[in-house]
């Protein structure tokens, strides 16, 4: 198998060596470079990145996309393959990188379909969660504000193919990481100026599990459906309820 010779690969970390040997061997087959910005981890996440060829940078974390735009700097090539560590790259996606021309390519951005997982379950709700990963930083790279980082490209290709996305050990891990990513974005959208009115949680709560179980099909997909639709409602209920703490805050301190 031919191996690309011009993108480099980046993966922010801390505390993966869970995931990091896994994650480096996978995107070896397509990258000539990997970059790994680690936020200090107290694992054996370095040790085992250096081993395998990765360069490695040290960086408090910045937010997600701070932090993967901070990777973008260091690296030799001008495509990059953005992945997280419990990412991987299907073999079918594997053989549409190596097949595609970057260097004549007229495209910013290519994008994937992810299927992700709870433990070793697959959750339908979830697919296919399209993720723009790989892109020429000359003409685009990853946002530095807001909640969510994503790739921002005025032309991003689709790309019919999957990577696997190993997101939560459990349905434990799923909830505390609701609730932690619903305060994250509370705070954002209240610096932003942005307001939650009383109705807010129940209807945003409400909107989420019927998409999850309704719109997605995750109702016919067995009870780890129903668990995931209850935490992704919870997650859209308590960014509101935050919000709504948050501006009550607010008016009591004027």
């Amino acid at each position: 198998m031919q191996m690309q010779k011009n993108i480099t690969a980046t993966i922010i970390t801390l505390n993966e060596e869970k995931h990091i040997r896994e994650v480096i061997e996978n995107v070896q087959q397509v990258c000539d470079e990997v970059i790994v910005v680690d936020s200090f981890s107290t694992d054996k996440t370095v040790e085992i990145a250096k081993s395998l060829g990765a360069k490695v940078i040290e960086q408090k974390f910045l937010g997600d996309g701070k932090q993967k735009a901070f990777c973008e700097q260091f690296s030799k090539n001008d495509w990059l393959l953005s992945i997280d560590a419990d990412e991987r790259l299907e073999d079918a996606a594997v053989q549409k990188i190596l097949d595609l021309d970057l260097e004549s390519s007229h495209c910013d951005a290519y994008s994937f379909r992810r299927k992700s997982y709870i433990g070793k379950k697959y959750i339908k709700q979830w697919y296919p969660d399209r993720v723009t990963r790989l892109y020429n930083k000359k003409k685009c790279g990853y946002n530095v504000d807001g909640a969510h980082a994503a790739v921002k490209a005025k032309n991003t290709k689709e790309l019919n193919v999957d990577m696997l996305h190993y997101s939560f050990s459990d349905f434990g891990q799923l909830v505390e990481k609701a609730y932690r990513y619903a305060v994250e974005f509370a705070h954002i959208r209240h610096k932003e100026g942005k307001r939650a009115s009383w109705h807010d949680p129940f209807l945003h709560g409400f909107a989420a599990m019927f998409k999850g179980l309704i719109i997605k099909g995750g109702i016919t997909g067995g009870i780890h459906e129903w668990h995931v639709a209850f935490a992704s409602a919870y997650n859209s209920y308590m960014k509101y309820v935050v919000m709504l703490e948050l501006q009550e805050k607010e008016l009591n301190e004027k």
